[in-house]
């Protein structure tokens, strides 16, 4: 594996890890009592990260070796 698609992969890896604290984060107590703008921020957010991050697999996925 090239360089720049080992960093790909470390960037994904890192970026799911905060994607998915930011999702058990949108469950708690602490997100409903937001104020609505900010939900709709953090929602926002996470929309983004869910989609790139789908992005970084389909990339990884289409790595030749």
């Amino acid at each position: 594996m090239k360089d720049y698609q080992k960093r790909v992969v470390v960037e994904k890896k890192e970026l799911d890890v905060k994607r998915e604290k930011l999702t058990a984060f949108l469950q708690t107590d602490v997100y409903t009592k937001l104020d609505v703008q900010e939900q709709r921020r953090l929602s926002l957010q996470s929309n983004a990260m869910n989609t790139y991050s789908q992005v970084l697999k389909e990339r990884i996925d289409n790595f030749k070796d």
